[in-house]
Order: C-alpha cells, then structure tokens, then sequence
C-alpha cells in the first residue's frame, strides 16, 4: 500500500530529464496505484538500479525517455539489458515528439519491450505500464520453472548415481534446497527401522541435532507413512517436529513430502522450513513432490543392496574361521585378518583358511572373482571343498586342480584365484600352488622380503596347474598371504602396488599380529575390495595329523 492506502501494483523507475515531465507522469502513475522512482539522467537510474539491485528492491519496470542528457534510452536500455541480474527488467520507451518507425525499431532492438509517444491518455500510459509488468511476471515464471525443472532433471542424475543411502539423502537434501531456495533435510527410514539423513550444503558444517531429535523423526514418520499410498504433502508444525534441522537450535514448522518405496517396507521425507519463510508455491510443491518419487524410487535398489550386502558379510563371518578359533597348528604361529569392503561397495569373495593334513599344515588364502552374494556363497563352498579333499591329498598342486573342476562343474560361469601353501614345520619345507592369485611374500629372519615364483592359472578355466614351487623356511622366517583388495588401486599398475607391499612389510615390526596391523594402517583404509590376510611363522616343533 502506498501513504494514501492506495492499492501499488508495481514500482515504476522514471527517467525523465524535465522536471515537468517527472511530475506529470509520475503524478498520474501514482495515481493509478503504482510507486514511482524518478530520476533525471541514465547514469541516476544505473546508481539507482545498482543501489537497488544490493537491496534486493529492483523496479518492477522502467519508463525511459529517449531523448537524455548523458546517454540516449536506448544507450540506457542497452547497459540495463547487459546486466545479468537486470536483464529481466521490462524498459518501456517515451518521447515527447513524433517518432518514426525506425526510432521504434531501434527502442526494440535495444532490448525495450514497449514505446510510448506522450502526451498521452492517463489511461494508456497505465494501460502499457501494467501489460509490461504482467507479461514481463508472466516471462520471469516461465523462466524460473523452466529452471526448477533443469534443477530438478539434475538433481534426479545426480540421485540416480548415489552408491549409498547417505550418497543420496544428501544428493536429494541439496536438491530440494535448490529447487526450494532454502534449507532441506532428507530422510529414509528402513524396514529395519534405522534412520538416514541428510542435510544441505549450508547446514553441513553445523552441529546436528541428538539421537532423540531423530527417534522423534523416526516415529513420526511411522505414523504419517502408516498406510500411505503416492505422495502426501503435509506441515508438522514445532515443538512436534524437533529443532535445529534446518537452523541450530531454532524451531520451525517442517513442510514435509512423504513417500513409501514401492515395497512399503521404507519410508523417505523430504523435509523444508515452513515458519519465517515464503510459503511454497503449488508448481513448487509439484517439483519437490516428484523429487520425493525419483527419491523413493533410487532408494529402493540402495536398501535391497544394504540387505544383501549385510547377508554376505554374514556369510563371512560365519564361515570364515575367528582368530581364536583357528586349529592349532604345531610349530607353525598363524594370525588372520578380513576386513570387509567399504560401505558403498559389494562385500566379495576372500577368505582365508589354516587347516592340518597328513603332511602338515595348509594355509590358503583366495577370492572368488566379482562382488556380490553369489561371489559370497561360492566361496564357502570352495572353503567347505578345500577342507573335504585335503582329509585325504596334501598336495597343493592336486588340491588347486580339483577345485578347479569343482568350480567348472557347478559354477562354469564363475572363475577364482586361491593360493595353497602347505609347510612341514618339523623341516621348514614349503610347497606352494598358485592358482593366479598374488604369491606368498617371504620375510627372511635375516631382513629381507621376496615374492615365492609361483604362478600359474586361476581356478575355473580348466588348464593344467603345474607342480608346486618348493623352499624351505628358517625359524623366525615368516610368510604372508593377501588377497588383491589390500593393494590393488584403480589406475595403478599391480606390479608398483606388490613392490609397495614389499617394501612396506620388509620395514613392519617382527610380530605377526603388528605386520598385519602395519599394513592394513599402509593400504586397508577405505577400500572397494574385500581384504583377507594371513600370516605365519615357523617355529620349531613337531607335526600334527590330519583333522
């Protein structure tokens, strides 16, 4: 409203270098409701316009004579148009005398949007006015849809390509705060009732709300979603939705978008301020609502590959035998590790196994090729395998051959690498199998640390292994078994990452358990591999019998 309580439909910026002309047009401008800034020359409206700009307070038009003292409104119009933030403004041209089609055609191609010749009937000067401002409202809602939508399509590549919950609650937290101009906050509660989050860029570097601001999420979500079908819009208003989500330690009504994944087993919310900020129009809530969709559906793949990921580990766990619960292995010291691989990562196939035969001890270590529950599962059955042929064969190089025809009989699609060292503590003797798997590295009592030459073909391609490699350990020697997920590096040549390997167990501390901590400090953080270590050491004493 304007100091007379007239209705003020628009701010008019007035140029006009005769004071007369300022006050007659801006009279009857006002008169018509409008607000008017008037200023004399171009270079006053571009300080004004600049002035405003910082404000945030632009014009919502400007009504430019052509004819200035320090520019023409065209030169006026054209500098208004080459600034980025102002290229929006509408610039309706006046003139006072008579114009030809050319001057008209130059006030269009100057970026004008509309020409008027004055005197002229109060009427039309207000008619033209409120047309410029109503088409130029009308071009800037087109524009800023068309920009959410650009938003939007972004945001939805970027979800797609999340590799894991947190990935894409923050990718749709940063998302909905684009399309929102505001802060946002994502959720994701599982079937098994655990609850992610993310926030946007600007609420990342702040303390977080505690653990009983999101149990409160989490069961408000439960009762919202309970029965849900589509997207529902809704407004939890404060103290029911915790505080500081948004801003630390401030209170807001939460906009919500809430949307079930298609199995109902999981909920996603997409989380906006409502208190102290512009309400959201309807074509907004429309983008954040189809967010919500794009967001529930990537979510799904992401939470069955958390179930499946967390069977796998499972399986590993089960199988694969705790340090403690090794066999005793007479003369021989054996210390194992398996790390699983990073979150965002499929758990693999390693696994690891110390076992007694007639012979001595068998110490293996191998990895199923590929990363999933499949991989998992056939590496206990190599391991359950292993143990089943090595009741009756010592050998290692028999042994490799027939898990290699194991594997093409029940898995000819499936290939693995395993390398089987079978020691004779009472001697020291070693015959060692490598069925394309990285070999045994043999740390001397003396300081040094080699690779055993031992190589031959992976398991499950069905070519012949050749007979074992033989050498002898000293009491004291030590020897270490790993499979590729400690080194292997994307971009890296494996025969650099097996030299660092070498290098970096020659300088390890004497002990087992420190050489596996050691290394896994060197090369374990953080991996995309799976990891399975196992390290022994020879030590006098006799040997066992098969079990």
């Amino acid at each position: 409203m304007d100091v007379n309580g007239k209705r003020t439909d628009a701010t008019v910026l007035l140029v006009d270098d005769t004071a007369a002309g300022r006050y007659a047009i801006g009279a009857l401008l006002r008169r018509a409701g409008h607000q008017v800034v008037a200023v004399a020359t171009g270079h006053e409206a571009l300080v004004e316009l600049d002035a405003r700009l910082r404000r945030g307070t632009l014009p919502d038009v400007a009504l430019v004579d052509v004819d200035l003292p320090d520019m023409t409104g065209f030169e006026l119009c054209r500098r208004i148009k080459s600034r980025p933030h102002m290229a929006y403004l509408p610039v309706v041209h006046f003139s006072a005398s008579s114009t030809s089609p050319g001057g008209r055609s130059r006030g269009l191609e100057a970026g004008g949007d509309a020409y008027l010749t004055v005197p002229a009937e109060p009427e039309e000067i207000d008619a033209v006015v409120r047309s410029t401002v109503r088409t130029a409202r009308l071009r800037a809602g087109d524009q800023a849809l068309a920009r959410r939508l650009t938003l939007l399509s972004e945001t939805i590549v970027t979800i797609q390509a999340a590799r894991s919950l947190q990935e894409l609650a923050d990718a749709a937290a940063n998302g909905t705060a684009r399309l929102t101009g505001g802060p946002a906050a994502v959720f994701f509660l599982g079937p098994d009732d655990e609850l992610y989050h993310g926030t946007s860029r600007d609420r990342t570097s702040l303390a977080l709300p505690d653990e009983g601001a999101h149990r409160a999420v989490a069961g408000l979500l439960r009762r919202l979603t309970r029965g849900q079908s589509g997207v529902q819009i809704t407004t939890v208003p404060a103290p029911l939705w915790p505080a500081g989500f948004f801003r630390p330690g401030v209170q807001h009504d939460a906009r919500l978008a809430l949307i079930l994944t298609q199995d109902g087993k999981a909920s996603v919310c997409l989380a906006t301020p409502t208190r102290g900020m512009r309400r959201p129009n309807p074509e907004e809530e429309t983008l954040v609502a189809r967010l919500a969709q794009a967001t529930a559906l990537a979510a799904e793949p992401l939470l069955m590959y958390q179930v499946e990921r967390h069977v796998a580990l499972t399986l590993q766990h089960s199988f694969l035998p705790q340090p403690h619960r090794l066999p005793e292995l007479r003369g021989l010291e054996v210390v194992v590790r398996y790390v699983p691989s990073s979150q965002q990562t499929e758990i693999g196939g390693d696994f690891y196994a110390a076992l007694r035969t007639g012979e001595g001890a068998l110490a293996a270590v191998g990895d199923v090729v590929g990363h999933s529950l499949d991989a998992a599962t056939v590496m206990v059955e190599i391991r359950h395998a292993l143990r089943a042929y090595c009741v009756d064969e010592s050998d290692p190089a028999v042994l490799a051959e027939r898990l290699d025809r194991m594997l093409q009989h029940y898995h000819p699609a499936l290939t693995a690498t395993v390398c089987l060292v079978l020691i004779d503590p009472a001697t020291g003797r070693t015959r060692i199998a490598n069925a394309g798997h990285i070999p045994p590295l043999v740390l001397r009592e003396s300081g040094t640390a080699d690779y055993a030459k031992a190589a031959g073909p992976l398991l499950g391609v069905g070519l012949p292994h050749p007979a074992p490699t033989e050498l002898f350990l000293e009491a004291g020697d030590r020897l270490l078994m790993v499979t590729d997920g400690l080194i292997e590096t994307r971009g890296t040549d494996l025969a650099v990452s097996m030299e660092h390997l070498r290098a970096a167990s020659a300088g390890a501390p004497p002990g087992l358990e420190a050489l596996c901590d050691t290394l896994l400090d060197c090369f374990g953080h953080e991996r995309d591999d799976d990891i399975a270590m196992l390290a022994l050491r020879l030590a006098p004493g006799p040997p066992s019998g098969c079990g």
